[in-house]
């Protein structure tokens, strides 16, 4: 597979997670604080939920169900109720294009 475009940035808010779903995955893309973009399993491995309606806050995506906050870096859940990893891709950014390839993960060892 190659990246696919999924957005333009500029249809991104800072600090604003937005669900897209690329070959059947569903990935939340985020615009943080510092203007990085970042694309992360949109759902939530501990109650199934999609990450994008939750909170973003620095470096984080909070799952708003149950409160598990996930690093946007490391797909990490940084408390619990939430003790597995969502995965973390890699993202293009090509002028105004967002793209991503959902079977690229990011290695955050």
């Amino acid at each position: 597979m190659t990246a696919q475009k999924v957005l333009n940035l500029s249809d991104l808010e800072q600090d604003t997670a937005v669900r897209v779903v690329v070959d059947g995955v569903p990935i939340a893309v985020v615009l943080d604080s510092n203007g990085e973009v970042h694309a992360i399993g949109d759902t939530c491995t501990h109650g199934d939920v999609s990450l994008a309606d939750g909170f973003v806050e620095g470096e984080t995506l909070e799952c708003w169900a149950h409160g598990s906050a996930f690093s946007l870096r490391t797909g990490r859940p940084l408390n619990l109720p939430a003790y597995e990893p969502v995965p973390v891709y890699e993202v293009t950014i090509d002028g105004d294009d967002i793209l991503i390839d959902p079977a690229v993960t990011k290695d955050v060892n």
